[in-house]
């Protein structure tokens, strides 16, 4: 049975921090860069470790995003990854629960962009499909993202409000994949 270890970024040391890093590139199959990294880090890791190897991580990292024109402080959901020879044994699962608490304790609201190609597994948790366009803010404004149209998920907290999914929906700017 896996172990759930919760650390900030801070609290690890460049050894762990390297074996977390070899541990998503694997799982990510070759479709991980630097930028992607760099995004994962910043934040919380939600680790599942067993006999002292971690064999799967998600980290919620810190944004804002602007849903129908308000700001809200938000959750968002990096490096969801397992080790390969330890899929389909619910370990995914446990770190997104945790990761959801996470959010659900110290955000408004909690998203992701989902690149799985894992039909419904984020829905399962309580996730929910942002049906309006994606933007990005830029110094020029709003920039549309409507290649990520679909593929942001968001999931509620109590302290989220109303939110209307239909809404435009805007994120921080940042280098490499704005979500």
């Amino acid at each position: 049975m896996a172990e759930l270890r919760s650390v900030a970024t801070t609290e690890l040391s460049g050894a762990e921090l390297a074996a977390l890093r070899r541990l998503v590139e694997q799982a990510f199959e070759g479709r991980w860069d630097e930028h992607d990294w760099r995004h994962t880090v910043g934040g919380r890791h939600l680790l599942a470790v067993e006999e002292g190897e971690v064999v799967a991580h998600a980290a919620v990292v810190a944004r804002t995003l602007v849903a129908g024109g308000r700001p809200l402080r938000t959750g968002y959901v990096e490096g969801v990854a397992t080790r390969p020879d330890r899929r389909r044994q619910g370990l995914a699962v446990l770190v997104m629960r945790a990761a959801n608490r996470v959010i659900r304790r110290g955000y408004q609201l909690g998203a992701l962009s989902d690149g799985s190609g894992i039909q419904g597994f984020y829905q399962r948790l309580g996730w929910e499909r942002w049906q309006g366009p994606t933007f990005v803010a830029t110094a020029d404004g709003p920039l549309r993202t409507a290649d990520d149209d679909g593929g942001v998920l968001v999931l509620r907290t109590p302290a989220t409000g109303d939110l209307d999914l239909a809404a435009p929906l805007v994120c921080d700017w940042r280098e490499g994949d704005a979500w």
